[in-house]
């Protein structure tokens, strides 16, 4: 479903709303609890549709976890941050960084999944107080912000945009464990992390698991968010710098049709998704997942949060 700007009212919190050639996108802004500079984040409207999730048996890249390909129908459409979300955006809003990698601009990482679900819930409620929070009738959720962790079907639909390929850039042709000639456009990896790095803490990419790197550089971590090619809805790093935490709890898929599907009822671990900036390069892949406990940390492990009207209810999450 495509929806033109110039039909649509531009949503109360909005600091800034258009339409270009990759659909709709909105801006909102949060102002430090102490004394700064307002921190921006952009949404890309992410519009309802349907695609087939996973990777098809036969694909050498894939994990047996990615398995059976199966068909998912989202009702509803979205605004997500087209970026992960940054450590000037969390910092705004809960006063103190916890990242490993210090800067503004980079993910934010070292934050488990019970703190991100914190963070967009105070997200909900700075905005609960500032605005209105009348509705729009002409897209259900349209004016009324409702932050959360995407479900995994989510993310893997926003992240294909539209495609079926490994990447939203393609197929992989892997040349070593860290070495995909296509990653180096769209991705921060294992291969490629190290180019040109600009801070002083770093971590080793000489590891077991990074053989034949794309580029030879010593040492790596996070970059700074949207400095490769985003993909079709343009969202950035959807693959590559941080693993981002999903909603779901991890477990088997189904062969079945799923319609807005939220995982297992209950479990141990909740689903990761994108791969990182230590990642091997048959990680990057739109299909391919992983897992952690919740309350874990890791200077690789972020998050992106998206808006919607269709709320994931507590009994759907096994609480």
């Amino acid at each position: 479903m495509l929806f033109r700007s110039d039909r649509l009212e531009k949503p109360e919190w909005a600091v800034d709303f258009g339409h270009d050639s990759h659909g709709l996108y909105s801006v909102f802004e949060v102002e430090p609890e102490k004394k700064g500079t307002p921190v921006r984040q952009r949404l890309r409207w992410i519009p309802p549709g349907r695609f087939i999730m996973g990777s098809p048996e036969g694909n050498a890249n894939a994990f047996d976890s990615e398995k059976p390909q199966h068909e998912v129908v989202i009702t509803h459409g979205y605004w997500m941050f087209d970026t992960p979300c940054t450590q000037g955006l969390w910092n705004a809003l809960m006063g103190k960084n916890p990242s490993y990698f210090p800067d503004p601009d980079r993910p934010v990482e070292q934050v488990s999944w019970e703190e991100a679900v914190g963070f967009a819930e105070k997200l909900n409620a700075w905005f609960a107080a500032r605005n209105s929070g009348s509705r729009s009738k002409k897209v259900l959720g349209w004016n009324e912000l409702l932050f959360r962790l995407p479900t995994e079907a989510e993310w893997e639909y926003a992240c294909r945009a539209g495609t079926k390929t490994e990447t939203y850039a393609g197929d992989l042709e892997i040349l070593g464990d860290a070495n995909a000639p296509l990653l180096d456009q769209i991705a921060w990896y294992g291969g490629n992390s190290g180019r040109d790095y600009d801070l002083r803490k770093s971590y080793s990419l000489e590891q077991d698991w990074l053989k034949d790197r794309q580029y030879p550089d010593k040492v790596g971590g996070t970059r700074k968010v949207a400095g490769k090619e985003a993909n079709g809805w343009e969202l950035y790093d959807m693959l590559g710098n941080v693993w981002e935490w999903c909603h779901d709890w991890y477990g088997e898929y189904s062969a079945e049709r799923g319609v807005n599907p939220v995982g297992p009822s209950e479990g141990t671990a909740r689903v990761i998704r994108g791969g990182s900036w230590g990642a091997s390069a048959r990680i990057l892949r739109s299909a391919c997942r992983s897992w952690h406990y919740p309350g874990n940390r890791s200077d690789s492990l972020g998050f992106r949060l998206l808006s919607s009207a269709h709320q994931v209810r507590s009994t759907e999450s096994g609480k």
